[in-house]
């Protein structure tokens, strides 16, 4: 909600691409992870299933009126069918959305880590008094715990790489999974709690330099406006094709006087100077069309998208 309306550069392919806010980037991490409690409150109900059928599940021995009285003192529904176990399906799907919420930490960890650059620095973690960011150089702030939580995630992954292996047992049961889930359901349980806690201490401390996004607004020289103006052609009777060789070549233009040692390249300046782009617009068009505020007027409605409110925008 407090980056609601803090402007900042969307990247596609780690280049700038066109402006979006922080606050939209958080609400979309925030609907992530909606789907994520979703789907651990969801599979914790799929995987309660007990059995209490016999060796072979054939319930020869013990009725299942047995099994159904056991089960439900364990808080457990009573397998349909099974073997000597419950069908290990079951456990690897718990163990996917083990894997799956730690692959959503570990997208998040990549994002901040790369708005911690050094010439991005967007964002940066929690630095504590008296912490080393490296032991051979002093000045360094490095990410450290986004690159632990990415570490970590890889190890839920192979987690539940062992619990597909273990979904294939011989006939109606062998002990081949036995051993690995000794490991694997209490290291992953425990490991995701660790993650969510370094995630929320993440986010708790970050630090956010608004004035440093503005800052790499600026690196592009507006062409962000790229897409606004082609499409603004389109809609003036230009075919795509046309429009985007138009576009684009002002763009490379733009590029060109940047890459020249030069400071007045700018996307704007330069669609303005080129005839066959401005006799399709009236005076103030293009400039009402290149703004940052063209850009974000929707962004109340992609917050209400997700439930939330974004706070009015200041004026």
């Amino acid at each position: 909600m407090e980056h609601a309306w803090t402007p900042c550069i969307g990247r596609s392919h780690g280049i700038h691409a066109e402006p979006t806010t922080f606050g939209l980037k958080l609400a979309l991490m925030y609907d992530e992870f909606g789907r994520a409690l979703k789907r651990l409150e969801a599979v914790r109900e799929a995987v309660a299933v007990g059995k209490l059928s016999g060796a072979v599940g054939t319930s020869a021995h013990l009725g299942p009126e047995v099994e159904a009285e056991v089960c439900e003192k364990l808080g457990l529904r009573p397998a349909p069918i099974a073997t000597q176990v419950v069908q290990r399906d079951l456990h690897a799907e718990f163990m996917s959305v083990l894997a799956l919420t730690g692959a959503s930490i570990e997208r998040w960890a990549v994002e901040f880590r790369h708005l911690q650059r050094t010439e991005v620095l967007e964002s940066e973690e929690p630095f504590t008094k008296g912490q080393k960011g490296s032991s051979a150089m002093p000045h360094k702030r490095n990410p450290i715990t986004w690159e632990r939580l990415t570490g970590l995630a890889r190890v839920l992954r192979g987690n539940l790489v062992a619990a597909l292996e273990n979904v294939a047992l011989w006939h109606e049961r062998d002990i081949s999974h036995s051993s690995v889930e000794r490991i694997i359901f209490p290291d992953s349980c425990t490991l995701l709690d660790y993650m969510f806690g370094l995630l929320t201490r993440m986010m708790d401390g970050l630090n956010v330099y608004p004035e440093n996004m503005r800052r790499n607004l600026g690196l592009s020289l507006g062409m962000w406006n790229s897409q606004t103006v082609l499409l603004a052609l389109i809609r003036k009777g230009l075919s795509r094709e046309a429009a985007y060789e138009l576009v684009q070549r002002n763009a490379m233009q733009t590029w060109a006087v940047k890459h020249a040692g030069r400071d007045d390249a700018d996307f704007l300046v330069q669609l303005a100077t080129d005839p066959e782009v401005t006799r399709h617009f009236a005076p103030g068009e293009l400039e009402a069309l290149c703004s940052v505020d063209f850009h974000l007027k929707q962004v109340a409605a992609r917050f209400r998208a997700v439930g939330l409110e974004a706070p009015a925008r200041p004026t």
